[in-house]
């Protein structure tokens, strides 16, 4: 379904959230990588072993493949294997590590987390990162954002996105 739902994905914004968190699949740590843009879209999700900086070089090359071109600023906190990853990667982009301006990106962890728990753990890397992908998209086709908008213009949103996911799951 994830691919049929960003295949009909209008584009993201031009700033992108960049956070890694810890998730333990079969008793190994192993670090969902999440890139989330100025409307808390989430753009890219990838799980892997480590968060040096070949991990972080590793996520920067696949998101800009997948996003087709360089953000205008990456807001990150501040672990080096960004700054290694931004200077050798994007040295043009502007890079914000100020306390607290990730917290969009932070915050973006936790439906991922409620939904972790309901399945008792990732029972392995294949699983979660499959997992991951389609949540990722399917949150981002239903979170529309319902304190920013009339009634009116929230019940057309919604009924486009279930247009858009009637049309996902039906072969």
């Amino acid at each position: 379904y994830a691919r049929r739902l960003k295949r009909n994905h209008q584009g993201y914004g031009d700033t992108f959230f960049i956070d890694e968190v810890f998730v333990k699949i079969q008793g190994k740590q192993h670090y969902l990588w999440r890139a989330v843009d100025q409307d808390g879209e989430v753009v890219d999700v990838f799980l892997q072993p480590r968060r040096d900086a070949k991990a972080a070089k590793r996520f920067f090359k696949r998101l800009f493949k997948r996003h087709d071109a360089e953000p205008r600023k990456i807001v990150t906190d501040k672990l080096r294997s960004y700054s290694v990853a931004h200077r050798e990667l994007i040295p043009d982009t502007l890079h914000d590590t100020r306390q607290y301006t990730n917290n969009r990106a932070e915050l973006s962890h936790q439906p991922t987390r409620v939904r972790e728990r309901g399945m008792r753990e990732f029972k392995s890397v294949e699983q979660a990162q499959g997992f991951l992908s389609v949540h990722a998209e399917v949150y981002n086709l239903f979170n529309l954002g319902r304190h920013l908008v009339s009634a009116k213009h929230y019940r057309s949103f919604r009924q486009r996105a279930f247009a858009s996911w009637e049309k996902a799951v039906t072969i």
